[in-house]
């Protein structure tokens, strides 16, 4: 069995950086895709603290999650491995389920703890919900949020994806502990606001030390309700407010950094897990969440704001993933990766610090093993019928399929993911698999509904 990689290191001043101990803020958006933000091209949804973190940082304009659903896209990034590669691919993690992330994989978490950061996530943690898999067991010092998706409560009336059961009652949790749960839309309109909240408390907290904190925010996935007043501001556009709401929530991380005197010390990298749900946009690329492999369903709307060390107004257009978010943070913090097995993932910090001659480190980028991109041209294999090709500089919208224009290009391309493919299969590693598997809410006893818990009384909210 693998053994945990256990650091005691002692970080000295980065001269890449020109800070010592920087904090590191990651921001996950669940089901936002590359179109939904002023900073990448949308002109209706107003997002001026991000296109303020795009106009004072770096804006990624080619960064690919690694996969393009909830579970495997968060394994991947915590990881720095391919979802396939250690059995978190495939569907998503549901209540009360057996499999979760292995604990014996190095994650973010234990990267940051092993260099002596306090860790902390708030938000959706969706791999893995028995106590085995929760954060506390992944590396973090402090969960506060929900063990997996929003839309996995009794609220969802076609219940269970597979087993069309019912779903159980939504846990807020605390630690390990369950201390509120998510009755109706009341409650949904909160958990943004009430994440970010205690995550604030976190950075105030450990103001004076070093941290990591990872946000993955609960929105923009369905279901979808906002206070009445958000929704007004959007004009009644459940979209566009709950898109809305996360930049107001953004704003208020920033607000707080620049308070306490901490911004030029962290490092914020803002994206999303995975192309848009309905009701999101891919702007100008083809695809959504799920489906064959086009642009829009991984390349994310991304920035990397670091005041002080990333210039303002920077490009970045190097192609990098989220396997390559954490060789890149542990070269930040200067970490030793394990060496008892693959990961995945590239450094590309110059990328994400806006260094003008940073090229990305892969010579061929996959989407899973579906698809896979050499320099301009992109390879698209679909369930059934030939594979499709594009030319990504001429055709960013992948309208024209070229492969029977190019059949030596396509060969080889099936070839190189062909060869791909066939090495994660002989290099696997187990998932966390439980003998049985409980579910943490079937019966409320004293447990409070979530607008309880925090102290606010009924109010109007607009939802789908």
């Amino acid at each position: 069995m693998m053994n945990k990689l256990i650091l005691a290191l002692t970080l000295s001043l980065l001269p890449i950086a020109g800070n010592a101990e920087p904090n590191v803020i990651v921001i996950f958006i669940d089901d936002m895709g590359y179109g939904d933000i002023g900073a990448f091209g949308n002109t209706v949804n107003q997002t001026p603290h991000l296109d303020r973190l795009a106009d004072e940082g770096n804006r990624l304009t080619q960064f690919y999650v690694s996969n393009t659903n909830c579970t495997p896209s968060r394994a991947a990034l915590m990881t720095g491995t391919y979802a396939h590669r250690i059995g978190m691919d495939g569907d998503v993690c549901f209540p009360g389920e057996k499999r979760g992330l292995n604990p014996e994989e190095f994650t973010l978490g234990e990267a940051f703890k092993s260099a002596g950061y306090a860790t902390g996530i708030f938000g959706k943690w969706h791999m893995g919900d028995q106590w085995e898999f929760l954060p506390l067991k992944q590396g973090f010092d402090e969960f506060f949020g929900i063990p997996y998706s929003n839309d996995m409560w009794p609220g969802n009336l076609r219940g269970h994806r597979h087993t069309k059961e019912p779903y159980t009652l939504l846990p807020l949790m605390h630690q390990e502990k369950v201390v509120a749960y998510v009755s109706d839309g009341i409650d949904q309109s909160l958990l943004c606001d009430t994440i970010t909240t205690e995550a604030l408390d976190f950075i105030e907290r450990n103001r004076s030390r070093s941290f990591f904190l990872y946000m993955p925010f609960v929105s923009v996935h369905r279901p979808r309700f906002v206070n009445m007043k958000v929704a007004e501001k959007a004009e009644m556009d459940i979209n566009r407010a709950v898109v809305e709401e996360i930049d107001t929530n953004v704003g208020r991380v920033l607000d707080t950094l620049e308070a306490l005197s901490l911004d030029e010390k962290t490092l914020v990298f803002f994206t999303s897990d995975n192309g848009p749900a309905t009701g999101m946009s891919a702007g100008p690329f083809r695809g959504q969440k799920g489906g064959p492999k086009y642009e829009g369903h991984m390349r994310m709307p991304t920035i990397a704001w670091w005041p002080g060390v990333i210039s303002a107004g920077n490009q970045s257009d190097a192609i990098m993933a989220s396997i390559d978010v954490l060789p890149s943070l542990a070269s930040l913090i200067d970490v030793k990766l394990p060496e008892d097995r693959i990961i995945d993932g590239k450094n590309a910090l110059d990328i994400i610090l806006g260094k003008p001659d940073a090229v990305s480190g892969h010579e061929a980028l996959y989407y899973e093993v579906d698809g896979i991109r050499r320099d301009n041209w992109k390879l698209v294999k679909k369930s059934s019928g030939p594979s499709e090709l594009y030319d990504l500089d001429a055709d960013i919208g992948e309208t024209t399929d070229l492969a029977g224009a190019h059949p030596g290009i396509v060969k080889e391309l099936e070839a190189l993911l062909t060869a791909h493919a066939q090495e994660i299969a002989a290099n696997t590693r187990p998932p966390g698999m439980l003998p049985e598997a409980e579910y943490h809410l079937v019966e409320l006893g004293d447990t409070p509904r979530l607008r309880d818990f925090v102290g606010s009384g009924a109010f109007e909210v607009l939802g789908e």
